[in-house]
């Protein structure tokens, strides 16, 4: 799980990041990110609609699967930034681990989260 420091708390925000985030999109998961000189640590929140998975414990689950690919990438991310991962597919429930790395990889890659050394080596 993602360290209490790195995650969002109230949803004001949540709201900031809605209304001037930056977006990436793929077909099952969109990203927005916006830059925050103002913390120490980058924070993260994974959203998911009811309408996408009817029932918690499936929301749950892709939320866990998410949080724990975005914890591995903590280290790679350049500055502090407030990102908050949608989930608009409920195939994400069912995708494999190495392909669901690569799609937010690529969308944090579009979103301009990593250092330019860490783009280059992969």
């Amino acid at each position: 799980m993602l360290s209490e420091k790195n995650r969002f708390h109230g949803y004001g925000s949540l709201r900031y990041v809605y209304k001037n985030g930056n977006s990436a999109r793929s077909r099952l998961i969109t990203v927005k990110s916006i830059n925050n000189p103002f913390r120490e640590n980058s924070r993260f929140a994974v959203v998911i609609s009811k309408k996408v998975i009817k029932s918690a414990v499936g929301r749950n689950r892709v939320r866990r699967r998410v949080y724990e690919v975005v914890r591995h990438e903590l280290p790679k991310i350049q500055g502090t930034y407030d990102v908050v991962v949608m989930v608009f597919g409920a195939e994400v429930r069912d995708i494999e681990h190495k392909q669901l790395v690569e799609n937010i990889r690529e969308l944090f890659k579009q979103s301009g989260l990593y250092q330019p050394k860490i783009d280059e080596e992969k």
